[in-house]
């Protein structure tokens, strides 16, 4: 199975032939792990890698139904969905984005942009229905209560413990894809930022058991940065074409805004009211004053910190657009009117009609009726 077009081949083993070939390795390994549950020997070992562990049968009114809650085991399954998202990136960018460049014939700047925002631009679509969907079926939204009531909330359904499985194998793909890019060492810094703070929220909120308000954010958050990558896909296709990016950023305040609110209601005053508020570890209870205040601290800190990056932005942009401004009307002041010269007959110049000796004609008299 090839994902690359390949141009040129490479001496195995080398840095190059990894690059170009990473896809097809990392299936080969899946594919490994996948024949391993055809054995008696090896499938409770490729069984790890498969499916989440750490389940227990509950038998409920409608049934039997299986919970969930994490452990070591989880770093297993996460190793095999981050293999199974690497391809899933190759395929994103072999049959989709590739096919769409070489159509807009981009500059190397904007098509490493284009790809950026193609491939991120598809999992927030994709993982937003999906925060969506888990939200309206377990009725979170309905009833926004039930994100801080009965804490902790160490049993998990299977689709709320797939999710964030997925969710933290994704970020954690985005790390070697930065090799695998090539992407420049100046826009690296960048990048390594937003990886990292989305890991450190998911991972915090997976292992303090609030999944329940870490969906809603997630959720929010997604649906923000899917229209600002989308804007930007269409300003590629479209450079004139920015209203999109006035519509992100009114969806970026409010997200902040509503992110703000969601934590103080849900960790300081839902949290706080409840009755059990002793740390247990084994419990999974972490509801306790000084991880409530640290958790609203990072919250607090990060999205001030998103607002002054932005807001920064705005304003440097704005006194570009301006100075630009200014210099296009300095500009247009510094040009004279060009006289139009030409030795023709019958042409202006200097808006006088003149003839080839450059004398102008006599006027026409009209005659009276």
């Amino acid at each position: 199975m090839a994902f690359r077009r390949r141009n040129k081949s490479y001496p195995f083993f080398s840095q190059e032939f990894l690059i170009q070939n990473h896809a097809d390795i990392v299936f080969s390994l899946v594919i490994f792990i996948l024949v391993g549950l055809m054995f008696e020997a090896t499938a409770k070992t490729a069984i790890l890698f498969i499916q989440p562990q750490y389940n227990t049968s509950i038998v409920t009114p409608d049934g039997e139904v299986s919970l969930y809650h994490y452990g070591w085991k989880d770093c297993v399954t996460l190793l095999f969905y981050l293999f199974i998202t690497i391809i899933l990136h190759a395929v994103v960018q072999e049959y989709i984005l590739d096919k769409v460049n070489r159509r807009l014939h981009l500059s190397k700047s904007k098509n490493t942009k284009f790809n950026e925002s193609g491939q991120l631009c598809v999992f927030y679509l994709l993982s937003s229905l999906w925060s969506f969907y888990i939200l309206a079926t377990e009725g979170y939204i309905l009833h926004p209560s039930s994100l801080w009531e009965n804490y902790p909330h160490v049993q998990l359904r299977f689709q709320v413990k797939f999710f964030y499985l997925t969710q933290l194998a994704y970020w954690f793909h985005a790390l070697p894809e930065l090799y695998f890019q090539k992407v420049r060492r100046e826009e690296i810094p960048h990048q390594l930022q937003y990886i990292c703070l989305y890991l450190s929220h998911i991972l915090a909120a997976y292992l303090l058991n609030l999944t329940r308000v870490g969906l809603v954010l997630l959720c929010l958050q997604y649906l923000s940065e899917m229209v600002f990558h989308l804007s930007r896909l269409i300003y590629f296709v479209d450079e004139t074409h920015r209203r999109t990016f006035e519509l992100w950023s009114v969806g970026f305040v409010l997200t902040r805004m509503m992110t703000l609110t969601l934590m103080f209601l849900a960790v300081g005053f839902g949290l706080a009211r409840s009755e059990n508020q002793v740390l247990d570890w084994e419990a999974g209870n972490f509801n306790s004053l000084p991880v409530r205040l640290l958790v609203l601290f990072l919250a607090c800190s990060t999205q001030s910190w998103l607002l002054w990056k932005f807001f920064r932005f705005q304003l440097r942009r704005t006194r570009d657009f301006r100075l630009e401004q200014a210099k296009k009307r300095a500009a247009a002041k510094q040009q004279t009117p060009r006289a139009l010269k030409r030795d023709s007959v019958g042409h202006h110049e200097n808006g006088a009609l003149r003839a080839e000796n450059g004398t102008s004609p006599r006027p026409k008299k009209l005659k009276s009726p």
